[in-house]
């Protein structure tokens, strides 16, 4: 059974006495975005119970459940005290969505109710709802939610391991990595499974959470092994894209800037007194943020030379027929300089921006600046992927502590440039 949610404004009618009457009622949330309980305090007289159910749209239904105990004891059918209250509304709620949850679809179908009831933005509702018609309901759909057991989650579970990546462009993880960002799925589809099952348990249309508390995460695989190009590398793949493609691949390396930010920079998104490229990119909610990144004395001479003598409102980088750059198209160009170039297996785009970041974290840049420059608002994702490769005092002092053996190298050299 749900508990009762406590208020000390409204659970005793010696606090209820000292509420200010007013038309509007006093409201506590039962289920966040879902169902509150209302006291309307009249001026005199006893107060009264209601239950606001929200109904989908931002729209809510009022529905009278009761006389509040204000004055005379509760007896459990006209005037209610407020733990019988909240288990009446929580009763009319059941009873409005058309007999309660009944199956996994209807708990995530509510759930998403509540996500969107509590003002969460169009994206990421848009990304859970995705994920819930991808990844969970064509297995646990028709699973009746009081009948769902630990064993049917663990193996819906480890299925989701052996699923194929739903992203393209993930050739430049091997098996290993490839295996860790299966599980690292895995385990943010679970956490939304998690959340809809609790939303219903706290409801009531469950009795016991015991089958998916029992359901524990992949541990350590959080954590991805990033991938960056060496400065040898980095240059073999410039010679081996293709002219439509070099230019663009030559501004990615030297800002660390994502593929849709390039395409969409225009000539008057770079201040040359400034030495400076104006950049946006998109939040969870659907709003642009824009940025200004600092560029080296290479990168400010690069982009002079490609913005020369164009008008401000042209695309900076666009198709050789003058298209711009669409989602995707840089797919096939990144995989075919990959082959040209020898790098296997083939690096997608998103290299280029931990190659930035990783040869700037390596030659010294504080964290800080490094972040900045690719537009986050904190360090936190710098120091998740990149903080190991800066310079630390314990490496200097090892290098220059640590004793020397005369251990000569063997006669086998690794191929200039070859990682």
């Amino acid at each position: 059974m749900a508990r009762t949610v406590r208020d000390a404004a409204l659970e005793s009618r010696t606090a209820r006495e000292r509420l200010a009457p007013r038309g509007e009622p006093y409201y506590k949330a039962l289920e966040p975005g879902l169902l509150h309980l209302g006291y309307r305090k009249p001026k005199s007289g006893t107060g009264k119970w209601l239950a606001r159910c929200y109904v989908g749209n931002h729209s809510y239904r009022y529905h009278p459940i009761g006389l509040a105990d204000d004055f005379s004891d509760a007896d459990g059918r006209v005037i209610l005290s407020y733990s019988q209250a909240q288990k009446a509304a929580r009763k009319l709620m059941v009873e409005l969505a058309g007999g309660g949850i009944g199956t996994i679809a209807d708990t995530t179908a509510a759930y998403l109710k509540s996500l969107e009831a509590e003002g969460r933005p169009p994206a990421a509702l848009s990304r859970t709802r995705y994920n819930i018609d991808a990844l969970i309901l064509p297995v646990l759909s028709d699973v009746e939610l009081t009948k769902l057991t630990y064993e049917q989650l663990k193996a819906w579970f480890d299925g989701l391991v052996r699923k194929p990546a739903r992203r393209k462009g993930r050739r430049d993880l091997d098996e290993t990595d490839a295996d860790r960002a299966r599980r690292a799925t895995a385990n943010r589809i679970r956490t939304t499974l998690v959340a809809a099952l609790n939303v219903a348990f706290r409801a009531g249309h469950v009795s016991s959470d015991h089958a998916w508390r029992r359901l524990r995460p992949f541990r350590g695989v959080d954590k991805a092994r990033v991938r960056y190009l060496s400065v040898a590398e980095a240059k073999r793949l410039i010679n081996a894209a293709s002219p439509d493609f070099r230019q663009l691949l030559q501004g990615a390396l030297l800002t660390g800037a994502r593929y849709g930010q390039l395409a969409q920079l225009t000539v008057s998104d770079l201040n040359t007194d400034a030495g400076t490229l104006r950049l946006r990119t998109r939040k969870g909610d659907g709003s642009e943020r824009a940025y200004h990144a600092h560029l080296s004395d290479e990168a400010l001479a690069f982009f002079r030379a490609a913005v020369a003598g164009r008008p401000g409102k042209d695309l900076i980088f666009t198709h050789a027929d003058g298209t711009p750059w669409e989602k995707s198209h840089q797919d096939i160009p990144i995989e075919e300089a990959s082959r040209h170039a020898g790098i296997s297996p083939p690096v997608n785009f998103h290299v280029t921006r931990h190659t930035f970041a990783s040869h700037a974290v390596m030659n010294g840049a504080p964290l800080l600046v490094v972040a900045q420059a690719l537009g986050h608002t904190d360090t936190r994702m710098v120091e998740k992927h990149y903080s190991h490769l800066a310079p630390s005092y314990a490496a200097d002092a090892i290098r220059k502590a640590a004793p020397i053996y005369g251990i000569k190298p063997g006669n086998v050299r690794p191929l200039h440039g070859k990682a």
